[in-house]
């Protein structure tokens, strides 16, 4: 069942929602939107985060056992954030340009793949192939930023970060749960996000990092595609 994420305030207490819950061999897999292009998984007992960053509310969030960071822009890579979140075991894997300042970072570049407590991480390169702030030049070059598919106890996830529909993005194979990014200028819109996921066809596909772009376009664009579920959840 869908559930959208309700949010009810009273004498100054909060409460959300539970996450959105999958079954894998590993156990549960809990899913719950933080903020923009933030993400938490929690499995197994450990908590995972996407691109943690200072806009989140972390208070009654678990501390990282893991944290993947795509790309080099304040949105995604927020040392403060990291620090926040971390503890002395925590480990964190991103790309070399990330590396470069999240020094104890373990580097994971564009089509490499490295395994984590029991979760296999591929890196998918995230790129602009069209847009830029000016001719010549691109919002996000290939070979910087990357993707992730994670493979947790079966389940095929994947976090797009920030890009277009690139031809790696059309061919990949048997995603479970897909988090694809759109917003102008710096990634796509809503028609073309919509159009990706045509491509690769999850079986569920979360739309983040949308600031400013209109939800109702985007799953309008895949109503009648047997098969996929859009999951529409509060990320601001």
């Amino acid at each position: 069942m869908k559930k959208m994420l309700l949010v009810l305030a009273v004498a100054g207490l909060v409460w959300a929602a539970p996450p959105d819950i999958e079954s894998t061999s590993l156990g549960d897999l809990k899913i719950t939107p933080v903020t923009h292009g933030t993400a938490l998984l929690e499995v197994n007992g450990q908590a995972w985060y996407i691109d943690p960053w200072s806009q989140g509310d972390y208070s009654a969030l678990p501390k990282a056992d893991v944290i993947l960071v795509t790309d080099i822009h304040g949105d995604h890579m927020d040392p403060k954030a990291i620090a926040q979140i971390s503890k002395d075991s925590t480990v964190i894997v991103a790309p070399a340009a990330v590396a470069k300042t999240v020094t104890d970072a373990k580097v994971l570049n564009n089509g490499e793949e490295t395994t984590v407590a029991g979760v296999r991480i591929e890196a998918v390169p995230a790129y602009n192939l069209t847009r830029g702030p000016k001719p010549g030049t691109l919002y996000h070059d290939k070979g910087r930023g990357n993707g992730y598919v994670l493979t947790i106890g079966g389940k095929r996830v994947y976090f797009s970060g920030d890009t277009e529909v690139t031809p790696e993005m059309k061919v990949l194979q048997n995603i479970d749960i897909a988090f694809l990014c759109m917003n102008l200028p710096y990634t796509m819109p809503p028609e073309e996000a919509a159009a990706g996921v045509k491509a690769f066809r999850p079986k569920v596909v979360y739309p983040y990092h949308y600031r400013g772009s209109d939800m109702d376009t985007f799953s309008g664009a895949l109503t009648g595609e047997k098969g996929i579920e859009v999951r529409l959840r509060e990320w601001y």
